[in-house]
């Protein structure tokens, strides 16, 4: 064989070993759209159920209360009724009294035009009907609740809600699927829709659809991604796999080195290596009783501090640790770190609490039961000194699970705590339906006291609710001597923010607590030190 030949040979080996794992990556890549699709509709449709039982039932819960108050027509407190009301549940766009003919008569606002009602179907095991309806001759339909509550029917209270408060956001995951959504009746009725409806003029086949139906309510949302006949690309990692050739035609080592240096970069594998390293500490911001100056405990906050001495926030790592599952070693290891760090000091101040943060994943079964046991069952902190932070980042899939996981805590003595209250998820619902000891009202309302009258009303309007269900509240964010003035006015007697101390590592907080004369009783009276200045007129600096 002459050389030439030789040579043809081998580029034809070489193209070969380098397009077989180019082809594999095409396919791989066409395999990861498929199946992402298929989980981005179910997702959607899952959630978007979820969403609609959660925010319907808790406005028939409104529906009851202004009920059980008498409230069944336009007299001035009974308008005054529907517009608290209207702040209590802050994605109903107006609670209002209708007549027999569905017509409102008064409510918290007024909306132009008629009501025409499309469809009405009963919401099982209730008086309540749920309606679809059209304003005029406004685009768009949108919800009602009507709950009958005069003599006979005569008249009704409804609450009307906005269609796309009910669906979540339908996610994709390229330019080239478009994906669409659909909420409507179980007779067909259509509420709403959202993303691109498929076309067979467009030459479209689904490659995935999915369905959920919720029979008390009489809902069903519809979901598909659609893709165009013929060839599914995601671009980048096209022109990925077109530069990997000339790489693969190299050698082996050179791929070998490549993929070497791609697991050092992946961000999971860095928080494995320091969770094994203990690089991620607990801080402390200290939680204070603003009526006297007392320190009431703190809420646990994990930083990450790496080898090169830098600390990164939580926001910097938190999100990745959920969504890959390492959450919950984290928090284990958070625990454990505590419990060595404030266990001999906690222990004699058994006042004094410790609140750790949740996630959705922590509730999802009774590992935390589990977990808690075993590190606290034989150590210097006591259950009674425990509160659980339920957070909103993401939402909690199975209400009744986590209840019963909540439950098993509070046999123990653990305290559970929403964290957020607002600004999150399940906010009112959550309240409600989780049997929850205590309420932490967001920033961002603490931060609107005495420029934003909506914010005041929704604060006095958490701290009665607390009061009626025998909660404890505590304002987050609090940075102004003048915000803590206000909270006091509203009756909020527990807060933290950067007005009293910043998050603090472990040495700096021991120090807080050892300040606390544990012979003086259940009053934890403070000796002279950092926190006693906020109990003055002055503003204090932070600790």
């Amino acid at each position: 064989m002459s050389s030439k030949s030789r040579k043809l040979i081998a580029i034809a080996v070489g193209l070969v070993l380098a397009g077989a794992p180019i082809a594999g990556l095409n396919f791989w890549v066409d395999s990861l759209l498929v199946r992402q699709s298929a989980n981005d509709v179910e997702t959607f449709a899952r959630r978007s159920i979820h969403l609609a039982e959660i925010r319907l039932d808790s406005a028939m819960m409104e529906l009851e209360r202004l009920a059980e108050r008498g409230v069944d027509g336009c007299r001035p407190d009974q308008v005054e009724a529907l517009r608290k009301a209207s702040l209590s549940a802050a994605w109903v766009k107006q609670f209002s009294v209708v007549g027999a003919a569905g017509q409102p008569l008064c409510g918290d606002i007024n909306l132009p035009g008629l009501v025409k009602v499309l469809a009405a179907r009963p919401v099982r095991g209730s008086t309540t009907e749920l309606e679809v309806i059209q304003l005029g001759d406004q685009p768009g339909r949108l919800v009602r609740l009507r709950r009958p509550v005069g003599p006979g029917g005569a008249t009704s209270l409804s609450a009307l809600l906005l269609p796309d408060v009910l669906v979540a956001r339908l996610g994709l995951i390229s330019r080239d699927l478009k994906g669409y959504g659909q909420l409507a009746l179980v007779d067909g009725t259509m509420i709403t829709e959202t993303g691109t409806r498929p076309s067979d003029s467009e030459g479209l086949s689904a490659v995935s659809n999915n369905a959920r139906v919720d029979d008390r309510l009489g809902l069903r949302v519809t979901t598909s991604h659609p893709q165009t006949e013929g060839e599914v690309s995601i671009g980048d990692l096209r022109e990925l796999a077109i530069t990997m050739t000339g790489i693969l035609s190299l050698a082996l080592v050179a791929i070998a080195l490549i993929l070497r240096q791609r697991r050092g970069d992946n961000p999971v594998a860095e928080i494995e290596r320091g969770l094994r390293h203990k690089e991620f500490v607990p801080y402390y911001q200290p939680i204070v009783d603003i009526t006297s100056g007392r320190l009431r405990g703190a809420e646990v906050l994990m930083r990450w501090k790496k080898s090169d001495g830098t600390v990164l926030p939580p926001a910097a790592f938190i999100p990745l640790a959920e969504s890959s599952g390492m959450i919950l070693a984290m928090t284990r290891s958070m625990m454990r770190q505590v419990v060595a760090e404030m266990g001999p000091a906690f222990s004699l101040r058994p006042k004094l609490k410790l609140g750790f943060n949740m996630t959705a994943e922590h509730f999802s079964n009774e590992t935390i039961v589990r977990d808690l046991r075993t590190i606290f069952e034989r150590s210097s902190i006591r259950y009674s000194q425990i509160f659980l932070e339920v957070t909103e980042r993401q939402p909690l899939e199975n209400l009744s699970r986590t209840r019963r996981v909540i439950a098993t805590l509070q046999d123990l003595g653990v305290r559970i705590a929403i964290d957020d209250v607002g600004a999150g998820h399940g906010g009112l619902s959550y309240i409600l339906k989780l049997g929850a000891d205590i309420i932490k009202i967001d920033k961002m309302f603490v931060d609107a006291l005495g420029s934003d009258n909506h914010s005041s009303t929704i604060i006095e309007t958490l701290v009665d609710l607390a009061e009626s269900m025998r909660m404890d509240i505590i304002a987050e964010g609090v940075e102004t001597f003048e915000q803590v003035v206000a909270l006091r006015e509203r009756g909020i007697r527990t807060a933290q923010g950067f007005v009293f101390a910043p998050p603090l590592p472990g040495s700096s907080f021991l120090k807080l607590v050892e300040a606390i004369d544990p012979q003086r009783g259940p009053e934890l009276a403070l000796k002279p030190g950092p926190l006693r200045a906020i109990t003055g007129r002055r503003q204090p600096s932070a600790a």
